[in-house]
């Protein structure tokens, strides 16, 4: 493991410890609504802080951009995109779909990635050219020909109720042509499970960058493909985010693109 890569593990499982550490107590901890349908707990803070004294211990001077603390000015060249846990509302209902979130951007690509879930004890990493794991494992994306029997991955736009006719469009255009589609809350543990091999497509509207940095490492690593909705790399800024091998890449944008209202069509 590349010794950067091993500072992010080392910090995505102190973040998983505080987290499952308070998971069977959730009616004790302060939560907060930071928008419609965004919440915050004391735990989103306090593992945030847990990975970024470690990050800051190894690297001082890099940039850190983090869900709760914003943004940690440092040297542009080197940024940490980090989101301390990934399904909120999940973790807060009990429901085990969660994981901590944690990419390194060098001038503006991604280098080093983790997504950790820590009450399934599963550690997603990748380097760039190196290849993508689950623990100790190689993982490869599935190599389906198409939409026929596939599961595909997906988001409602819960943030952005404006798009919700589009999203619901899309979903009627793909759902006849495949095996099924999962909605479970966490996009950092989707992408993982697409480079896994556990689902073979994703598509979701408006996400956050730090929702995005380290999966679409993890995805590039395992051999998919991932773009915004024009199928271009712009991803990361648009936070409409379309994944899976080649084939099926192409038949989730050939789908959806009739629904794409003017400032969806990017």
């Amino acid at each position: 493991m590349h010794p950067t890569l091993n500072i992010a593990v080392k910090a995505a499982r102190k973040a998983g410890s505080i987290i499952f550490r308070y998971h069977n107590q959730i009616n004790l901890l302060t939560v907060k609504n930071k928008a419609n349908n965004d919440f915050v707990s004391e735990v989103d803070k306090i593992a945030e802080d847990a990975i970024i004294n470690e990050l800051k211990t190894t690297f001082p001077n890099h940039s850190i951009l983090g869900e709760e603390s914003g943004e940690i000015l440092g040297d542009n060249r080197f940024q940490w995109i980090i989101d301390p846990l990934d399904g909120t509302t999940n973790y807060l209902h009990g429901f085990p779909q969660y994981a901590v979130s944690i990419a390194l951007y060098e001038n503006n690509e991604a280098t080093h990635s983790v997504v950790y879930d820590p009450f399934k004890e599963e550690l997603f990493s990748a380097s760039k050219g190196q290849g993508a794991y689950l623990n100790e494992h190689r993982i490869r994306i599935t190599n389906t020909r198409g939409f026929k029997d596939t599961l595909i991955g997906t988001g409602f736009p819960f943030k952005s109720p404006q798009y919700l006719d589009a999203y619901l469009a899309m979903f009627k255009a793909i759902h006849p042509q495949v095996a099924g589609i999962r909605r479970a809350g966490s996009a950092a543990l989707d992408l993982a499970y697409l480079a896994a091999g556990r689902m073979d497509g994703f598509w979701e509207i408006k996400l956050n960058i730090w929702d995005i940095a380290a999966g679409a490492l993890l995805v590039k690593e395992a051999g998919g493909f991932i773009g915004d909705f024009s199928g271009a790399d712009k991803y990361l800024e648009t936070g409409n985010v379309v994944a899976g091998n080649e084939a099926v890449f192409k038949e989730i944008l050939t789908s959806i693109r009739p629904y794409l209202s003017p400032d969806l069509q990017q």
